[in-house]
């Protein structure tokens, strides 16, 4: 199934983003990329597309303007991050074709602690949240203010990170589940990996949507 892309603008920020809605989406889900990428990261583009066959619709956008992009302070941001991430939800909310869909997020590397920034901020507004190779620990103070079901999904030979995430998934105090996909490095780059990531995220996603009226 092919998706139209449709590039955007959110209007406070100028940040560009490219949209995609499904016929009958069930849910959008807002990308935050990682540091030193940006909405072209082609990872999170093949995760998106996966879940667009599942009936989601998909938002990336750039987290930073071109210049903020080369400010390393900015990148490591977070509540900054968090705060573009709030701008792209609000963003949604007041589209006609978006605002009735329940919403979820889905980060990476420092776009994992933007998206709990976010998620923390917003409780009510999140359907669910996944993390991929994140830094939740770049989110301290926020973590237990999460409500919205959390997945974090770590390569298994992510050492590091993968014990920043057992540290973070000790933190959250909501529904919650620590994912290790087993062989993968930081950028799911070995075969099979990225494919792990995506049913992982639509099966998170998918199962905790509200239940229709």
């Amino acid at each position: 199934m092919t998706v139209a892309i449709e590039p955007v603008v959110l209007q406070e920020s100028s940040l560009q983003g490219d949209l995609a809605v499904p016929t009958q989406a069930r849910a959008l889900v807002l990308f935050a990329h990682g540091s030193g990428s940006s909405r072209l990261s082609e990872r999170n583009r093949w995760v998106a597309r996966m879940l667009q066959r599942e009936g989601m619709a998909t938002l990336l956008f750039d987290l930073l303007t071109p210049d903020e992009a080369q400010d390393r302070r900015k990148v490591f941001d977070v509540p900054l991050l968090g705060q573009r991430m709030e701008q792209a939800m609000q963003w949604a909310s007041q589209r006609q074709d978006l605002g009735s869909l329940p919403l979820c997020l889905f980060g990476a590397s420092t776009g994992a602690a933007a998206a709990l920034v976010a998620a923390a901020k917003w409780p009510q507004a999140i359907a669910a949240v996944v993390c991929r190779g994140g830094r939740p620990d770049l989110a301290q103070g926020y973590l237990s203010r999460v409500q919205a079901p959390t997945l974090l999904i770590v390569g298994g030979d992510d050492t590091e990170v993968l014990e920043l995430n057992r540290s973070a998934l000790r933190q959250l105090r909501c529904a919650k589940r620590l994912e290790v996909v087993p062989g993968a490095g930081h950028l799911f780059e070995e075969s099979g990996a990225l494919e792990s990531v995506a049913a992982l995220a639509a099966e998170w996603f998918l199962g905790h949507l509200p239940t229709p009226e």
